[in-house]
């Protein structure tokens, strides 16, 4: 389900995917495929890690990657599932032939 509720998006985002819902900055944001296909692609990531383990493994590495890079902005480009998400968010196709657990392929 897709929610406009600006107040939940982080600054300088224009969406957040919380399962199960897609939370959007603006109503306009609606109509943009590659947007909704790259937060659809996190719904299936947490579905995969069971919710719960999707924010512990997010949020680890995370953590680990920012000692590496010292920039929030740049930690959160390379995270891994922010990589696959980004990759393949062109490809409205992708959920249908993605593997199970692909963002590991990312990491």
């Amino acid at each position: 389900m897709i929610f406009i509720f600006k107040h939940i998006v982080p600054k300088g985002f224009i969406g957040i995917t919380l399962y199960p819902f897609i939370f959007l900055k603006t109503k306009d944001l609606k109509e943009n495929k590659v947007l909704i296909n790259h937060e659809k692609i996190h719904l299936q990531q947490q579905v995969e890690l069971l919710i719960v383990f999707f924010y512990f493994f997010y949020g680890l590495e995370w953590l680990i990657k920012f000692f590496k890079y010292k920039n929030a902005y740049i930690t959160y480009k390379n995270l891994s599932f922010e990589r696959e998400a980004y990759i393949n968010e062109l490809d409205t196709n992708y959920l249908k032939k993605r593997k199970f657990w692909a963002f590991l392929k990312y990491l």
